[in-house]
């Protein structure tokens, strides 16, 4: 190993058991080690033992990675690790990290995860390969909502592919203080608000949306890679219902072949795989 570098480092999706051994030797030899708290978070109670595993750690939020002057100094002399919950390159945020570095002739690493979005796909039981481009549900900043994701959201069903729909964190979209993951209540909500802005510009309610938003069918994803991972499916006027959890991602399928609606079917009727 280097005596210097920055290390992106995947702890996984939440349970710490779930970590390679080669990800914990790493943390354990880092000089400094950097939890990364914006784009994804850690149960409480990983996060408690974190410490007993890797060793010390301090964290970093959206200030310290998109600006990371600092960091960047320290991984010219020491090893540098940055520990992200999933997969280190899963977010366009860490690549950007990554090209500084490497600007700066500093030495990187990246040690991968298991990503949540993969989680997500392989416990939905529908078919990896009919999913279209992913989204991100963003909380509502005072007035301003994209329509966006509602948008790829319907060319994805138009062309028969599922989407993956991943909830935003941070209600006040500055990356600064302990996320507030989005509920599933708010997730329907807010794809609601999108239709009727979408519906207002348009003019016209889309032929592929005259099912209203509160009947389509989704399957929801709770605490992914934890002990108390839960997955649902129902119309979303059902699953915006649901309550407790922590981190949920939602899956909105388009036309279900015979294995996949049986799959849906019986997520209908469980709570948990």
């Amino acid at each position: 190993m280097d005596s210097t570098g920055l290390y992106l480092v995947g702890l996984g999706p939440g349970d710490l058991d779930l970590m390679t051994q080669k990800a914990v030797n790493i943390l354990q030899k880092m000089d400094c080690r950097f939890l990364e708290g914006y784009t994804a978070t850690l149960p409480n109670d990983s996060e408690n033992r974190l410490e007993e595993i890797v060793g010390s750690w301090s964290r970093a939020m959206r200030p310290e990675i998109e600006n990371p002057k600092e960091i960047l100094e320290m991984s010219k002399t020491q090893r540098v690790g940055i520990m992200v919950v999933g997969d280190p390159m899963q977010a366009t945020t860490h690549v950007d990290l990554i090209l500084r570095a490497k600007d700066l002739g500093i030495k990187t690493t990246v040690i991968p995860g298991i990503s949540a979005t993969t989680l997500a796909i392989s416990m939905s039981g529908l078919q990896s390969y009919r999913f279209g481009r992913q989204v991100t549900i963003p909380f509502n900043y005072g007035d301003y909502l994209p329509t966006s994701p509602l948008e790829y959201i319907d060319s994805n069903f138009n062309n028969n592919l599922h989407t993956l729909a991943l909830l935003d964190l941070d209600p006040t979209g500055m990356g600064v203080e302990n996320p507030t993951p989005m509920q599933p209540e708010k997730v329907v909500e807010l794809l609601q608000s999108m239709y009727e802005r979408l519906v207002e510009r348009e003019g016209v309610i889309r032929e592929s949306m005259d099912t209203p938003i509160a009947k389509w069918k989704g399957i929801l994803l709770s605490d992914l890679g934890t002990i108390n991972q839960k997955v649902t499916a129902g119309n979303l006027e059902d699953l915006a219902l649901i309550e407790g959890g922590c981190i949920h991602c939602l899956i909105l399928p388009a036309t279900l072949d015979e294995l996949e609606n049986e799959m849906f079917q019986r997520l209908s009727k469980d709570t948990q795989v």
